[in-house]
């Protein structure tokens, strides 16, 4: 598929051709009863398939030719393949192994964050990945962020007006955002305005970052430029935010499963249209996807109450018209990609077959693509190679304010009573942290509360940055850690008592696994485990390092900068060259 645009001038006179008799389809599907989601009907008729393209939905049948394989689709119900409206493409997994694993459940297109590329890799090698992913049988698109979702030392390199137009004006780029940022934007941020405008003029959306906003900011977001938003929590919040004209993702995820809650809290509002509401998993991580991504949402969708061919549509065709993608994704018509689900009954939404740019996917519940890799040195995204260490001297603990966990994601400060010397054991749930810069320039050391009542060391490449995290009640065994993590070119290490205890490789610029989406399910839930033995009571370990630097959250965050008080944007106490 080209660059600009699926196919040329060339390939589309034998689609055409093929109506003609000129040319053989490649596949027809009879007797197919398919969701028609622009009259929101199953209708029966025949589909023809011509490589990657439906080219033609209705009663007709073409010429007998031996080339054209043909199905009698009598015994299945096809609708169109499911589109992630929001994915986060960096969650332990890859944009690939992401969108090779979903696929099998029937989501083959996803739109995806873009953050984790404009940190770890340059502008050109970026744009080369995210071309080469769509030459696979699935569609990914992105979004282009405006800003870092933490605090920086220096922001130009990654947040400039050359980069973010080059991305803005990237066809496989549909929307800006999302707008973590918005406080700034409210107040005086006029760059961020004038990208989200910038984005209005190349006709993508914007994507809004607004939990427990009121009706004034969404209003006043709204007059700004936003376009959907996937934060709301409550059937009220999805109802304010339909009724001021945003397009509603209704998320659930790992850490926010909330979509029974909201269907259920929507009820009250006797809601007569679905067509703004969408569904999303917001990059949940691996063991939340045990069972799929969108298919799961689907049904529980249909299980909540909305009707079956709207919940269909809102992981599909909604999805699609919101992105101005509905001429290729999300509809069962002449000219759209061949992406096709084919169920055993209308409100069983995983497909015992997947169809993704006319190949098979999955064939009678027996997954037939084969998993396939990417050459990711080539995009800049190697394993690390780092040619320093860390020593005990780094590992100095004097900050008088801790950061207390509050849940999986919220911090809380805490002052720090007890200065512990190297050698004094730890009796309460305190341990060392330090974020230390991915090149080792600088480093921020305080104390944390809640993650751990007995682990010796954690070091993770793993963050919101790419920068280091350390963790734990021993200085040796994080540094035991360290080597360990830098051996492996990046991960997520665990160290206790002098030995290595787990460890998963992520040498993908040492934030993503090269693991099958199958054993990576497997190593984050033993990370759980340990993590859990070791006095973590909570359930999303992953999001909880994640986070870590992430000044979309309240109330304090370890950055960049250093310790950060996010509602009152103040560094409390700044990072320490090295």
């Amino acid at each position: 598929m080209s660059y600009h645009y699926p196919w040329r001038n060339r390939k589309l006179r034998e689609h055409t051709a093929v109506l003609d008799g000129d040319v053989a389809p490649t596949y027809v599907l009879t007797n197919a009863t398919y969701l028609n989601v622009f009259l929101k009907q199953w209708l029966t008729e025949n589909i023809w398939i011509y490589e990657d393209r439906i080219v033609y939905v209705g009663e007709k049948l073409p010429k007998y030719d031996e080339g054209t394989t043909y199905m009698d689709c009598s015994e299945s119900y096809i609708v169109p393949g499911y589109i992630e409206p929001h994915a986060h493409p960096f969650q332990l997994y890859n944009p690939h192994s992401l969108q090779q694993y979903a696929s099998r459940t029937g989501t083959t297109s996803t739109v995806n964050d873009n953050i984790s590329l404009l940190f770890l890799t340059e502008r050109k090698k970026a744009f080369s990945l995210i071309e080469a992913v769509n030459e696979t049988p699935f569609s990914l698109y992105w979004w282009c962020r405006f800003d870092s979702q933490s605090h920086l030392q220096n922001a130009e390199p990654y947040f400039n007006e050359r980069t973010i137009l080059s991305w803005l004006n990237h066809p496989y780029v549909v929307q800006g955002g999302e707008l973590t940022s918005w406080p700034d934007i409210l107040k005086d941020d006029d760059r961020a305005l004038k990208w989200m405008q910038e984005a209005k003029v190349v006709r993508k959306q914007i994507e809004g970052h607004f939990p427990g906003a009121s009706e004034r900011t969404l209003t006043k977001m709204k007059l700004l430029g936003t376009d959907g938003d996937h934060e709301a929590m409550t059937g009220q919040e999805v109802y304010e935010r339909l009724r001021l004209g945003y397009t509603v993702a209704l998320r659930h995820s790992s850490i926010r499963p909330d979509l029974p809650k909201l269907l259920e809290e929507l009820k009250a509002y006797n809601l007569q249209s679905y067509d703004r509401l969408l569904l999303t998993t917001d990059g949940s991580t691996p063991s939340f996807y045990r069972d799929g991504l969108m298919n799961v949402c689907i049904k529980k969708a249909i299980e909540g109450g909305v009707p079956i061919e709207d919940a269909y549509a809102m992981a599909t065709y909604n999805v699609a018209r919101h992105f101005t993608l509905d001429h290729l994704l999300g509809s069962i018509g002449p000219g759209r990609v061949a992406h096709l689900n084919f169920l055993s009954a209308k409100d069983h939404p995983t497909p015992h077959s997947v169809m993704a740019k006319g190949q098979w996917v999955v064939k009678d519940d027996k997954v037939v693509q084969e998993e396939s890799s990417m050459d990711w040195d080539s995009y800049g995204l190697a394993p690390l190679n780092l040619q320093w260490d860390v020593s005990e001297e780094d590992l100095t603990f004097s900050i008088p304010m801790g950061l207390e966990l509050m849940n999986n994601v919220l911090m809380k400060p805490y002052a720090i009573t007890t200065e512990y010397d190297e050698g004094q054991s730890m009796m309460t749930d305190e341990a060392f942290i330090m974020l230390l810069n991915r090149d080792g320039r600088w480093k921020v050391n305080t104390m944390i509360k809640g993650f751990t009542d007995t682990l010796g060391g954690l070091v993770s490449s793993y963050s919101n940055t790419g920068d280091f995290i350390f963790i734990g009640k021993k200085r040796s065994d994080m540094l035991l850690a360290f080597q360990r993590m830098k051996e492996l070119g990046g991960g997520i290490v665990l160290a206790h008592e002098g030995e290595i205890v787990y460890e998963l490789p992520l040498p993908i610029g040492g934030m993503m696994s090269d693991f099958s989406f199958e054993v990576l399910m497997k190593k984050e839930s033993e990370l759980k485990e340990q993590l859990a033995q070791h006095g973590y009571s909570y359930s999303d370990p992953v999001y909880t390092l994640l986070f870590l630097s992430s000044t979309h959250l309240p109330y304090i965050r370890i950055t960049p900068k250093g310790i950060v008080h996010v509602k009152k944007k103040e560094v409390l106490f700044p990072a320490i060259m090295r």
